[in-house]
């Protein structure tokens, strides 16, 4: 929390064993961890007050046979499945005795990760699974179908960059880049962008 604690000579296999902790859930979900680059710093806060929010963690892992991917598997989505089955008068210390997976449990299993705006900075975020997919066929040299099925609805996506090779995080959903209060108005899409701006600083 700004408190100065120590030097390391690996600050890289520091990082990521903390981050390793954090997604394990040996420390808590809570905990902001940022790796400046140029100030050569690693900070780590814990304070009150810090807005967090959820995305998806991208598989990094140096050995790992899922690297490039989303942390989230078909066995989670089952999981969650089964936990609409159960019984909605059940209070939470019944359904964690019979297997009660649910948000908390994504977490636990260092699928979903809470980032606070500072640690943002430091995250390479891609919008959606698919763009995700599309960025890993870039990269391995495939060159992408132009999109010729003439639909008039399909969503506007932007260009790939194709210099951006490491994804960190996944949004949940691409409306969740907007704050609480901008996520509220109605129609976003069809106002002009000064009027949200507007309405979203009230």
């Amino acid at each position: 929390n700004g408190v100065w604690v120590g030097v390391h000579r690996d600050p890289a296999h520091l990082v990521s064993t903390v981050q390793d902790l954090r997604r394990g859930h040996l420390i808590s979900h809570e905990v902001s961890l940022i790796r400046d680059i140029r100030d050569r710093e690693f900070k780590i806060f814990t304070d009150a007050g810090r807005v967090c929010r959820p995305l998806f963690v991208v598989d990094n892992g140096q050995n790992s046979t899922n690297k490039g991917n989303l942390v989230l598997n078909k066995s989670h989505i089952r999981r969650l499945e089964d936990d609409a089955g159960m019984p909605l008068a059940m209070d939470t210390e019944q359904r964690k005795a019979i297997g009660y997976f649910g948000f908390q449990g994504l977490i636990d299993e260092g699928v979903v990760e809470y980032l606070d705006a500072e640690e943002e900075e430091t995250a390479m975020i891609v919008m959606t699974p698919e763009d995700l997919d599309i960025s890993r066929q870039l990269q391995a040299g495939y060159q992408l179908r132009p999109d010729e099925s003439g639909d008039l609805n399909k969503r506007v996506k932007a260009p790939m960059n194709p210099t951006a090779h490491i994804w960190t995080h996944c949004e949940i959903h691409p409306s969740m880049i907007l704050g609480i209060c901008a996520s509220i108005i109605p129609f976003p899409d069809h106002n002009q962008s000064p009027r949200n701006t507007y309405q979203s600083a009230m």
